[in-house]
């Protein structure tokens, strides 16, 4: 039997996708995760903590800003520090930019209308804790839903990003050729997922847990999830 890997996914007033992650994660792994309400100021060690998409605190200000200051960002911020797994997604990879846990921001789609469609992702690194599922260079197929999914930074921090292999995803067409309007929201150098230099703090704005099992349409986010379970159920953390 395979060992327990504790997962959370916090959720914040106007999350939309918590149960979705909850979902996808058990349909992967065969093990419930907990849903955590944002108020809470302490958390067990969990091994993942999935912050999740949807429009906390109905995206007031910027996507993402207030959710930053909830009471549980103290203990993700903790956990991260202590090398636990983390992912966020949509809404989550913007709280995690607002919460300096991934550099860099998310800005508004360079059509400036909200996108829901499925997305084509080239795999740039597989040699992480949630992309070694998957193979070099695999082209996947995740669903987006986002109006400010745009991702950008300065120069230098792009350079960096490039230069450690912290692009793990990019939007890319069926193919696999990463162009230059393969990117619907317009991110820069086509990023679509990034990962922090430890390698345990990973932001993306597409959808894993919407392509968790076949009846949703497929099961390449499946892979991830099982990545994750992998190198937890393994003991290989960071």
């Amino acid at each position: 039997m395979s060992r327990r890997a504790t997962a959370a996914v916090i959720v914040f007033p106007g999350s939309n996708c918590d149960r979705d992650c909850a979902l996808g994660w058990e349909a992967a792994t065969g093990q419930a995760a907990d849903l955590v309400w944002h108020k809470e100021s302490s958390l067990p060690d969990y091994d993942l903590i999935i912050l999740p998409g949807g429009f906390s605190f109905g995206d007031y200000l910027r996507c993402g800003a207030i959710a930053r200051y909830s009471p549980v960002m103290s203990e993700v911020i903790r956990l991260a520090a202590a090398g636990r797994r983390l992912i966020g997604i949509c809404n989550g990879f913007q709280i995690l930019t607002e919460a300096r846990l991934l550099p860099g921001a998310l800005i508004r789609n360079r059509d400036l209308l909200f996108i829901c469609r499925d997305a084509w992702l080239k795999v740039e690194n597989n040699r992480t804790d949630f992309t070694s599922g998957y193979r070099a260079g695999q082209v996947v197929s995740y669903p987006i839903a986002h109006g400010e999914g745009g991702y950008t930074i300065n120069p230098a921090g792009l350079k960096k990003l490039q230069d450690n292999d912290r692009i793990v995803l990019r939007y890319c067409r069926p193919d696999g050729l990463v162009a230059g309007d393969s990117a619907p929201n317009g991110s820069l150098d086509n990023i679509a997922g990034i990962i922090n230099d430890q390698g345990n703090v990973l932001g993306l704005m597409p959808h894993p847990e919407r392509r968790a099992e076949k009846i949703l349409g497929g099961e390449d986010g499946r892979i991830m999830f099982q990545s994750i379970f992998q190198a937890v159920a393994g003991g290989l953390r960071p």
